[in-house]
């Protein structure tokens, strides 16, 4: 049966979006990332300490001394922890997410509730949304609105903007006939029954349906972080790829606090609006109004205090807002990032955590647009063919010289499967031979497809890999990898020949950098291709030396570093200052 390409229809119609609708991107992109560091500037302007009083003073007006003393006691614990400044951006990003949901998700309730065909329409689109992985909406979400708290609040609102929609539906549907025969017998207009009368007796469920959209807002802070959305789920996103429990317990526990906070005031409003009956909904209005008003004075303050305490470095570094995009912060590529930074005195700069797909996709709209944007950049990789990209000279040599890509294997694995052995302990390619592999998967071929067609086209390096090692028929091997491009390429050409050549049913693991480590030394996978020495894993090597059998380089000539365009005037990280 000829597959349907589905995929390429929906890239295509991403880049006819991106291309004739930019300029509404920027606008949503300016508007939301304006409301963010609103937040941002109103949470970071006044101290920790008043901070905690008001939140407490509030859970004390909400849910009286119980509930303020969990607030100040779980507040206080984050100061303690070193996790504040986190958690004040989670809290802006989700606050963010929550407005624009709410803006959004009120109308379209109402709606629903008003017209049976509008809710045929929006119901499916809903289910949806729910039900669709939400790691998907990260990829339109970093084309359109590139990397940082943008795309995640997108992602976010995207996610978690169902409930809103619907129990603002079902609230108003459930208003009792009587009710609204009376409305209509007083004479009110379809805008008075709405504002004095539907509304109001809905609100318990409306803002029901704001508390879930609040939680599954917070829920995708982790999942944001992976395309640059900075918080306290980037905290846990590091501890996760650097394998760190105890950092990740912390950050963990500071979700959680924040977490119970919200979920507990924003119940007890429902409460509070159930007990106030009249005059609910235009305290609601006057609160809001007050929000708007401290929102706009404190990103206005906000925006000042960026534009006169901006520190200097040049018009390149105003350019890409002293910012260089990053990989995964497990990957020892950032700690080289973070090295350089600190060799170079760029105190001014940052290198923005996220992942390696998110790096190329925000180098793709950047370049397509002639941009200026600086990238954690390592060879072999397909984006030097795709685009025309150079090195930042790096005279302190902060990112070390050539790196080499070693195999690991188990301890055990020559015993137990010496052809898979054999095979891994000849496996050696070159950088153009991983490329090519490269440039298939980013064409759109699958990465087994693109193994495949790789194997065929050089059958002759195949046989000398496994010449005279014998076949393994139905013998079973797990072989683990990390989501880098270079490392899909070739630990799919491995199983490739594992499979085709030898006989062998090979499991595939994919995994983040720390994981990758400890499954190989706790026997959880056989082997790996994947390990970059001597600077990118060695912190990992180290930890683990002796609890795994290295088997040499499969491949020399590597190089980590700053990547810029070429048609950016800078030549040397020392120009960045």
């Amino acid at each position: 049966m000829t597959k349907l390409p589905l995929d390429r229809w929906v890239e295509s119609a991403v880049d006819w979006l991106g291309a004739n609708l930019s300029f509404l991107f920027s606008l949503l992109s300016t508007v939301i990332g304006g409301i963010v560091n609103a937040f941002s500037s109103l949470f970071r302007l006044l101290p920790e300490w008043l901070v905690i009083l008001l939140v407490a003073a509030l859970a004390y007006r909400l849910g009286r001394w119980g509930m303020a003393a969990f607030a100040a006691i779980g507040l206080l614990l984050v100061w303690n922890l070193g996790y504040w400044p986190s958690t004040m951006d989670t809290s802006a990003l989700v606050l963010t997410s929550a407005l624009v949901s709410i803006a959004i998700g009120l109308p379209l309730g109402i709606a629903c509730a008003k017209s049976r065909s509008v809710s045929h329409v929006v119901t499916p689109l809903l289910d949806f949304m729910q039900t669709m992985p939400a790691f998907v909406y990260l990829i339109p979400a970093v084309t359109f609105f590139g990397l940082g708290v943008v795309p995640g609040v997108i992602a976010s609102v995207i996610f978690s903007i169902a409930p809103t929609i619907r129990l603002t539906n079902l609230g108003i549907r459930q208003v009792p006939g009587d009710l609204i025969e009376a409305s209509d017998a007083f004479g009110s207009t379809p805008g008075q029954k709405l504002l004095q009368v539907q509304l109001p007796l809905a609100m318990p469920n409306i803002m029901a349906g704001i508390n879930q959209t609040i939680m599954l807002s917070l829920s995708m802070v982790v999942i944001a972080s992976m395309i640059g959305a900075q918080g306290v789920g980037a905290d846990v996103y590091r501890a996760v790829t650097q394998l760190n429990t105890g950092k990740g317990f912390e950050a963990g526990l500071a979700v959680v606090i924040l977490a119970i906070l919200l979920d507990r005031l924003s119940q007890k409003a429902v409460g509070s609006d159930r007990k106030r009956g009249r005059g609910g909904l235009r305290r609601t209005v006057w609160i809001a109004a007050g929000l708007v008003a401290v929102l706009v004075a404190s990103g206005v303050y906000g925006s000042l205090e960026n534009r006169t305490g901006g520190a200097g470095g040049g018009s390149v570094g105003d350019a890409v807002a002293h910012t260089i995009v990053g990989i995964d912060p497990g990957a020892g590529l950032m700690k080289a990032s973070a090295k350089a930074l600190q060799d170079y005195g760029l105190s001014a700069w940052s290198v923005l955590e996220g992942s390696g797909t998110a790096m190329t996709a925000a180098l793709d709209k950047a370049y397509k647009a002639e941009e200026p944007i600086i990238v954690t950049g390592w060879t072999p990789h397909w984006m030097f063919v795709k685009y025309d990209l150079k090195y930042l000279a790096d005279p302190k040599g902060s990112f070390g010289e050539s790196e080499e890509i070693h195999t690991i294997a188990r301890l055990g694995l020559k015993g137990d499967e010496p052809s898979a052995y054999a095979f891994l302990d000849r496996f050696h390619w070159t950088p153009t031979d991983m490329e090519e592999v490269m440039i298939g998967i980013s064409e759109g071929r699958s990465p087994d497809e693109a193994a495949a067609g790789w194997t065929e086209d050089h059958a002759e390096i195949v046989d000398d890999w496994v010449k005279d090692v014998p076949r393994a028929d139905g013998k079973k091997l797990r072989l683990a990898y990390v989501a880098w491009d270079s490392e899909i390429a070739s630990t799919h050409v491995v199983k490739n020949v594992l499979e085709s050549r030898l006989g062998y049913k090979v499991d595939m693991l994919q995994v983040e950098v720390g994981p990758l480590w400890a499954g190989i030394a706790g026997k959880d996978a056989d082997a790996m291709v994947a390990a970059w020495l001597p600077t990118t894993s060695i912190d990992y090597y180290d930890r683990y030396k002796g609890q795994f059998e290295d088997l040499g380089a499969n491949l020399e000539g590597t190089r980590l570093g700053f990547v810029v365009p070429s048609y950016m005037d800078i030549d040397s990280i020392a120009d960045l200052k």
